[in-house]
């Protein structure tokens, strides 16, 4: 699509927190038009008094998906933002109806090439099995010219993305043992969502640390199908999830051994040569300089994601460290990242904002 005629665009869960972070970086993108929002128990409201920050922009009222029909919208460019299993539905809908929108998902519900494995995984038969091979993973840096010619994107989780930057290069080049891989992965509290629970209130979170889903995170079918996919045979990874008291970012610190061979035993220097060299031209990935770790402060607010690597004191054993927004690289930036990539725009359009600090 050229830039003469600015894309129709519709966000599915704006008064969500990923769906109100895709209006904020939608909102200054030169090729878009935000043309439709939608929301659930807000809809009627306007997005002004749902988030206040948006009171100076003259954006669309919230309406009720039920309200849409998809064959006279005739949209360009479609943001999902909701929970899922509805997602599988409202998308097949959709894509019944007009088949030419291209669009973004920023649920887990065709993030699964494996439908079994999403049964398994999230409770339910996916709802939507026809639709799931032309669903395309959207790692923009890993999957960026299949990302190209799709009409379905699977934009990865928060904690996956954070995870794979740095190891799937790694794996790829068979650096690194798949099977010695430990994640132990924080996370802020709007990776929880925006929901009322009782669990997420300030006086239940605030002073503490804990983790969850410990042995059992639903993020770890994504993370084992990716790393499989990087290193050509089955890995499956080991992952420990925490919730920090703050309000953005993930910091992932990340345990791996050399994968030894006749030829080579690789050293930390190697794994962090090797990922320069992966990063080199890409716009969001930063690999900093050896022996530096990232912080979530410098990462805040931008599309950036920043990899350390450091040597352990166990030889063969070596730590990488990865931090980006969890709201930006891991949900709406990327989901942006990945709808230039679809539109034929400038991958980094709309994107350029460097990280708030303090």
């Amino acid at each position: 699509m050229t830039t003469s005629r600015k894309a129709k665009v519709a966000i599915l869960g704006a008064s969500g927190y990923t769906g109100s972070e895709s209006v904020r970086l939608l909102l200054r993108h030169p090729n878009v038009t935000l043309a439709t929002l939608t929301a659930d128990r807000r809809a009627g409201a306007q997005m002004r008094d749902v988030f206040p920050q948006f009171s100076p922009f003259d954006l669309p009222q919230l309406v009720a998906i039920e309200s849409l029909d998809w064959a006279k919208e005739s949209f360009d460019l479609i943001f999902c933002a909701l929970p899922h299993a509805t997602t599988q539905k409202v998308i097949k809908d959709l894509i019944a109806k007009s088949p030419k929108t291209k669009i973004v998902d920023l649920s887990a519900d065709f993030r699964l090439a494996d439908t079994a494995a999403y049964a398994k995984w999230y409770g339910h038969e996916h709802h939507a099995p026809e639709l799931q091979p032309e669903a395309v993973y959207g790692m923009s840096e890993i999957y960026r010219e299949q990302i190209k010619k799709a009409r379905l994107v699977a934009n990865p989780g928060c904690y996956t993305t954070c995870a794979q930057l740095p190891l799937i290069p790694l794996l790829r080049a068979k650096m690194i043992d798949p099977d010695e891989i430990v994640v132990d992965a924080k996370s802020g509290m709007t990776g929880a969502g925006r929901s009322a629970k009782e669990a997420m209130l300030f006086s239940e979170v605030s002073e503490g640390f804990n983790a969850y889903g410990v042995g059992h995170h639903r993020h770890m079918a994504e993370l084992d199908q990716e790393f499989t996919r990087a290193a050509g045979r089955n890995v499956t990874v080991s992952f420990t999830p925490h919730l920090v008291p703050m309000n953005r970012g993930i910091l992932s610190t990340i345990y791996v051994r050399s994968q030894k061979s006749s030829a080579q035993n690789f050293s930390a220097e190697d794994l962090h040569a090797e990922l320069l060299k992966s990063y080199a031209k890409e716009p969001f990935v930063h690999v900093l300089p050896f022996g530096e770790m990232p912080h979530t402060r410098h990462v805040k607010g931008s599309n950036m994601t920043f990899i350390g690597v450091a040597k352990d004191r166990i030889p063969g054993r070596m730590i990488l460290g990865s931090a980006l927004d969890n709201l930006v690289k891991g949900a709406a930036g990327q989901a942006v990242q990945n709808a230039n990539l679809m539109m034929g725009w400038p991958e980094t359009m709309g994107l350029e904002q460097i990280a708030l600090f303090p």
